[in-house]
């Protein structure tokens, strides 16, 4: 918009320019045919030999008028006439501009004897005694005062123009860039998990661009499947030899040795880096959108399956139409390893509640347990960390649910609540798909 406005001041100067510039030479063009009209007359008072005849110097009005501004004079060998509307030589030539030839009529521009500029036309007439010229002027003012009358209005109109031009660039600008702006919204809705790929029925200028920003977009969703697919085959890999371990580790009577700890932490580090490494390929956002409350269902369901032996009840309040935006993968591990924690440590109840908050939505887990000591609840999201010896836990099931939570563009809180633990986790929004 900076470039278009620059280009059209020059553009809109230039023609003022150019506007005054034809205007100047054609009023000047309607002075020097009054002015060579003179000389035409006045020149047959030169004689082939050189002498002046005064009867045959005529003078045309305005130049029979004294005070006049236009005069005429004959110089010569043969001496020198002049108008009669002036008694005086009526100007001062200065060698610049002496432009007069054989060829016609030249101009050039003098000053009169009381200072004032003239413009004047000089024709040589060669002669048996030499050359003589013959000069007439005429007032600059009569070229001047024409083009300082025009400068307003031609000013006034270059401005009416440069504004009328002004507002049509503004309109072309607004108008050419408003697919533009629906391209941005159809992205968005892309990274919001409202629609798979962007709609290529745009302007035929933005075609190519849009589908090269879909073959982008299947691009990734290309590699993030790959990298799951890999994340999962390095999981499976991992887990045989992990559980061959165990195995031999309990068939050797060697459960509450430090062996049996220590192959409990690399299985507890292994959970935690795959669980990393999974949700880093999400890289940016995800374009799923994964429904709230079936899923916090069937979790509750299969934890109250899981810890049947404890007189634990879940109580649930989600919205059925409630979406985030992120893989569903990992919000159930995330959320599975806190409620399971949750109903680990709760003595009759667990809570889940989630609501939308702006552009996100907010999932309150809360248990009535011992709670946590304010001073150490820092600790609980460091891998690794148990605060409680007695559960049979690895410490890396909170840190791996904030990782996920994170990387998926949310938050994860820990805080007392009236009675036990609230863990408050934030994740964005996502809307039905377009």
């Amino acid at each position: 918009m900076v470039t278009a406005g620059a280009a059209l001041v020059v553009a809109l100067a230039f023609a003022g320019v150019a506007i005054g510039h034809v205007l100047e030479r054609f009023v000047t063009q309607n002075l020097d045919a009054r002015l060579d009209a003179q000389i035409a007359v006045v020149a047959r008072a030169i004689r082939p030999d050189g002498r002046l005849d005064p009867v045959m110097a005529v003078d045309l009005p305005p130049f029979d008028r004294p005070g006049s501004g236009w005069t005429w004079q004959i110089e010569g060998p043969g001496g020198t006439l002049a108008s009669r509307s002036t008694a005086t030589p009526p100007h001062r030539l200065r060698r610049r501009d002496r432009h007069a030839g054989p060829d016609g009529p030249q101009p050039f521009e003098a000053l009169a004897r009381d200072g004032e500029r003239i413009h004047g036309r000089a024709l040589v007439v060669p002669t048996a005694l030499g050359n003589a010229t013959v000069s007439a002027t005429g007032p600059r003012d009569l070229v001047e005062r024409p083009l300082h009358e025009a400068i307003v209005p031609l000013a006034t109109s270059l401005l009416l123009l440069g504004a009328g031009l002004a507002l049509a660039i503004l309109i072309q600008l607004r108008l050419g860039l408003k697919p533009l702006d629906k391209v941005v919204g159809m992205l968005a809705e892309v990274r919001n998990g409202r629609r798979d790929r962007i709609d290529v029925d745009g302007p035929t200028e933005l075609r190519p661009m849009l589908a090269e920003l879909n073959a982008l977009i299947d691009a990734n969703r290309l590699a993030l499947e790959r990298a799951r697919g890999h994340t999962a085959n390095l999981a499976h890999g991992l887990k045989t030899p992990l559980a061959a371990l165990r195995l031999d580790i309990a068939a050797a009577g060697l459960e509450d040795t430090p062996i049996a700890a220590h192959a409990a932490r690399i299985e507890g580090q292994v959970r935690h880096h795959l669980g990393r490494a999974r949700a880093a390929s999400l890289a940016a956002a995800s374009s799923a959108s994964v429904p709230l409350a079936p899923l916090l269902t069937d979790l509750c369901g299969a934890l109250a399956r899981i810890h049947a032996d404890r007189s634990v009840t879940a109580k649930l309040s989600v919205a059925d139409d409630l979406l985030v935006r992120a893989d569903r993968q990992d919000v159930e591990e995330a959320l599975g390893n806190l409620i399971d924690n949750a109903w680990r440590h709760a003595r009759t109840q667990v809570s889940v509640a989630a609501d939308a908050d702006g552009g996100m939505v907010r999932i309150v887990i809360a248990d009535d347990g011992p709670g946590i000591p304010e001073d150490r609840l820092a600790e609980v999201a460091r891998p690794g960390q148990r605060l409680d010896e007695r559960d049979d836990g690895h410490g890396f099931g909170i840190p791996i649910a904030r990782e996920l939570v994170e990387l998926a563009g949310g938050s994860l809180t820990l805080r007392n609540g009236a009675v036990g633990l609230d863990v408050v986790v934030e994740l964005p929004l996502a809307h039905p798909r377009a």
